[in-house]
């Protein structure tokens, strides 16, 4: 796995202060980018939450996860969580350190009192006495938030910095891209009251034994009830455990909603959103515990062509910090078509630029505060794609094409916009997880995205 170290540099570190008035939650934001441009440390909101226990517990869950590692618990994982204003709203993202669970606190308008925010994303520092203060919150005492220097700290901001290093996997860069894409294909699939929710959720196994198949679950009335096998209308649960941060906020939750892709028989991922007063907290998990998002493939067509680059280029431009991004808008700005559209929607979400919300069932403007385009540099099969069309490895005949990789052969067929191999790959996963190295090639090569020889 490729790992870097990403400095993040704070003016002081993020607290929970009592005064006369309640208490101040202040925030601490490392660089990041706005629409004037990079910040070292800008400022997102001031003003009182109107559910600050809530708040509290949500922004926790999002650490929660921000520091766990759901699969080969080893390692703990250690990135501050992302915010992003949007004018109407703030979103807290973080995956955790296995690349299999994305979580997002969204604080709506009415959460934040509508009280409008900045525009812009960066890491927020959550430190460890933070954590402890905020988990000892009670009662709903006036709190103000602030996100990102007050004046006084702005004041001081060329004297010393708190600075974090903390790795930074290319994997978990990729996640972030192919969770949104996997989001984008998800529909509502349950429904459950509040009380319904606890009941559900306090239910599930804490955990999965390996190599038994994924548990599903499907509407029932008022509940939800599991299952071993996909029937219609089910949703994938793959390892429940990893629902376990939701539990921070299950006593104040008015609904549980569950989003998936419709089911093919195979392990899928999901989301899981608790609905509270002002917010959201969603979870979305990978296929397999053991499986992060980093690996899916879904992003990889996108980023196969110069002109999803050129596209991709040109939306950017278009994007406004909107907090809900309609394709049909871009589609009329640019004079691009919508398929265009989605694609470079995708390969922005691989820089970080996008995100997708299943409440909203829309993208949303951010801008995550890394050099994000390197998930793009190291995916490991566009990487390799690219290598076979340099080398001229790739034959086209048709609707067949062979590809030369090391000894061997492999023959690509392609049927009804849909490639085929006769790789290991192909045969293991059937299209599930994105296309082969050989497939990715030969439709490289079919749009021009590289010279090969043709029959």
């Amino acid at each position: 796995m490729t790992r870097s170290v990403q400095a993040l540099a704070y003016a002081r570190p993020s607290s929970l202060e009592s005064t006369a008035s309640g208490r101040l939650l202040g925030l601490e934001t490392a660089g990041g980018m706005t629409p004037r441009g990079a910040e070292a440390h800008p400022h997102f909101f001031a003003g009182f939450l109107a559910a600050p226990q809530i708040a509290a517990r949500g922004l926790l869950a999002v650490a929660d996860v921000a520091a766990a590692r759901y699969y080969q618990r080893t390692r703990p994982g250690s990135l501050d969580p992302v915010v992003t204003g949007n004018g109407d709203r703030l979103r807290f993202e973080s995956f955790s350190g296995c690349g299999g669970v994305y979580a997002r606190l969204d604080v709506l308008d009415e959460g934040l009192g509508g009280t409008e925010t900045g525009h812009g994303t960066t890491n927020v520092d959550v430190n460890n006495p933070l954590r402890e203060a905020l988990s000892r919150m009670s009662g709903d005492d006036p709190m103000h938030l602030r996100v990102g220097p007050d004046e006084m700290a702005v004041a001081t901001l060329g004297g010393s910095v708190v600075e974090k290093k903390v790795p930074l996997p290319d994997r978990w860069l990729r996640g972030f891209a192919e969770a949104q894409v996997a989001s984008a294909r998800f529909d509502l699939r349950a429904e459950l009251t509040g009380a319904g929710a606890v009941r559900f959720l306090r239910g599930l196994p804490r955990t999965q034994s390996r190599g038994r198949a994924p548990l599903w679950v499907a509407q029932s009335g008022r509940t939800l009830r599991p299952t071993t096998r996909p029937g219609l209308g089910a949703v994938c649960l793959p390892g429940p455990d990893r629902l376990v941060a939701l539990e921070r906020v299950l006593r104040f939750a008015t609904a549980l909603r569950v989003y998936g892709p419709l089911p093919d028989g195979m392990a899928a991922p999901s989301a899981w959103e608790v609905t509270l007063p002002g917010m959201r907290l969603t979870l979305t998990l990978s296929p397999d515990p053991a499986r992060g998002f980093s690996g899916e493939g879904g992003v990889l067509e996108a980023l196969a062509t110069d002109d999803a680059a050129a596209d991709a280029e040109l939306i950017g431009v278009l994007l406004a910090w909107e907090p809900t991004i309609d394709p049909a808008d871009l589609t009329e700005q640019s004079g691009l078509t919508m398929d265009r559209v989605r694609a470079a929607l995708t390969r922005l979400g691989t820089a970080g630029r996008v995100g997708y919300d299943v409440a909203d069932a829309a993208y949303f403007h951010r801008e995550l505060p890394y050099d994000a385009d390197r998930a793009e540099r190291h995916n490991p099969r566009l990487v390799s794609a690219r290598q076979l069309v340099a080398r001229d490895a790739v034959t086209l005949d048709k609707e067949m094409a062979t590809v030369v990789s090391g000894e061997r052969r492999y023959r690509v067929r392609e049927a009804d916009g849909v490639l085929s191999c006769t790789c290991t790959w192909w045969t293991d996963y059937r299209g599930r997880r994105g296309p082969c190295k050989h497939a990715l090639a030969v439709r490289m090569v079919r749009r021009g995205a590289g010279g090969a020889s043709a029959a």
